[in-house]
């Protein structure tokens, strides 16, 4: 069993394509993009931005270029509007992270709630395209034909972190999702032809380490939970190098900046998520829901409105996570991400008392050490 455990590691560690592959937009993810230009998000609802601007801040969280990063020169002002962005992103996300947890824990269907989620999202953005709140998309058909298998690998992103998250331990999920960089490195070089420098492929090294010995040693370890984490991944990873081979330098509709096109591609993944959810589960959820509701730890009212809150914080983590990583340079964003990974990990041992032996934190430790690191190595080939 320990053999299998190693082996299944290391396999999908590396994140071959074969394999079996807001969690949030990562640093993984930017390297997808090149030097594409950035912009402040202070900027995005003032001026219609290019599309491919766009796309490389909504879809990578890499941050701005630090030559192209909004100068932090407002004083304590704008100190404080930062900071307010990054403790609002670490907040929700670790809110989201526990909502939905509880909500798996109550329901087990979690393509039925990975679908709630998303549509959840589009109580927020649609009344705020309807009052003019936010200019509202305009897109063609070809638009919507290009963003679509962009939005398949969004869908598979969430359905994938979902999954894992009620396979495993919120702390395993996060650690799994610290190798995505190794998933990037592998599409870039298949996809994409390129070819990284030798630093910045030494830094997988301790996330893939890491990983594997995380995977040995975890107390709560499942394979759905660990291959589920890689297709998560595998599907971030795809939708940035997509992103690249798809829309770079190419205008995508009209009023596309950074929120709006992450508003599309939510509600292009609710409406791809609702035949596939009614593929795998049919209408098990209803059975689910009305058993827990049975059980007396919650009243209709109470899980529906768990479930509500899981996919608005869902929504909202990711929407000002584009806010807070257009306002720093990729270096301050890399260390932030870091400690926002240990924040979620630690937050979550703590509110479900989920075991961690000595292993699994040396290995989850090792990995995220190397994320960051792997972060400043791509950081510093940009400059």
């Amino acid at each position: 069993m320990l053999k299998g455990r190693i082996a299944a590691a290391l396999l999908l560690a590396c994140a071959l394509p074969t394999g079996t592959a807001a969690f949030v937009p990562s640093a993984s993810s930017a390297s997808a993009f090149g030097k594409a230009a950035r912009v402040s998000a202070t900027s995005l609802s003032a001026t219609e931005l290019p599309s491919s601007t766009s796309t490389t801040l909504a879809l990578s969280a890499s941050g701005g270029d630090s030559s192209d990063a909004v100068s932090v020169q407002g004083g304590a002002s704008e100190t404080l509007q930062v900071g307010s962005y990054f403790a609002l992103w670490y907040l929700f996300n670790i809110g989201y992270n526990i909502y939905n947890k509880k909500a798996l824990n109550a329901v087990a269907y979690p393509w039925s709630v990975a679908t709630i989620q998303m549509i959840a999202g589009c109580f927020y953005f649609i009344p705020l395209w309807l009052t003019g709140a936010r200019k509202a998309p305009k897109l063609s058909g070809g638009d919507l034909k290009t963003l679509f298998p962009i939005a398949l690998c969004h869908t598979g992103v969430h359905v994938g972190a979902v999954v894992a998250l009620g396979a495993g331990a919120v702390s395993f999920a996060h650690i799994v999702k610290a190798s995505e960089p190794v998933v990037t490195c592998v599409l870039n070089g298949l996809i994409l032809k390129e070819v990284l420098p030798l630093k910045v492929y030494l830094t997988l090294l301790p996330i893939i380490g890491g990983v594997a010995i995380a995977s040995m040693k975890e107390l709560s370890f499942t394979f759905l939970a660990l291959g589920a984490a890689m297709l998560s991944n595998l599907s971030s990873s795809a939708r940035g190098v997509l992103s690249k081979k798809t829309m770079s330098g190419k205008q995508i509709g009209e009023n596309m900046d950074a929120q709006n096109l992450y508003a599309v591609l939510t509600a292009m993944s609710a409406v791809i998520l609702v035949p596939l959810c009614l593929a795998v589960e049919g209408t098990g959820f209803l059975t689910g829901f009305a058993d827990a509701v049975a059980t007396g730890d919650f009243t209709k009212k109470s899980l529906s409105v768990l479930l509500a809150l899981s996919g608005f914080t869902y929504y909202a983590y990711n929407e000002v996570a584009f806010l807070a990583l257009g306002k720093v340079n990729p270096v301050t964003h890399a260390v932030g991400n870091t400690i926002k990974r240990v924040v979620i990990i630690v937050a979550s041992v703590i509110a479900f008392k989920t075991p961690m032996s000595t292993g699994s934190i040396i290995g989850s430790s090792i990995a995220i050490f190397g994320t960051l690191l792997y972060s400043l190595a791509m950081n510093s080939i940009k400059k």
